[in-house]
């Protein structure tokens, strides 16, 4: 009994066998952003079609966006200083 124990014990820790998935996500592994251990990090599945048209426009979309939010920002910080125009 003390060796199935060591046994079970022993195969409690020993690494999962992970089998390789190919998903249209795989289009964009190598894009701009995508680090390891996640890789290309899309919770919401917006480009799970892989349509690389869309996902150009979706960062496109994400800079612009992302530029206005920085310039309100910006005018906030000189309004709350004082500074009006």
């Amino acid at each position: 009994t003390i060796l199935a124990s060591l046994i079970a014990a022993s195969a409690a820790f020993a690494p999962a066998q992970q089998s390789a998935k190919t998903t249209s996500l795989n289009a964009f592994e190598d894009a701009l952003g995508s680090q390891p251990p996640l890789g290309f990090f899309d919770p919401l599945g917006l480009v799970a079609d892989g349509d690389e048209e869309k996902f150009d426009r979706l960062r496109y979309v994400e800079i612009k966006h992302g530029r206005i939010c920085q310039l309100a920002f910006l005018g906030n910080i000189i309004t709350r200083a004082g500074v009006h125009l």
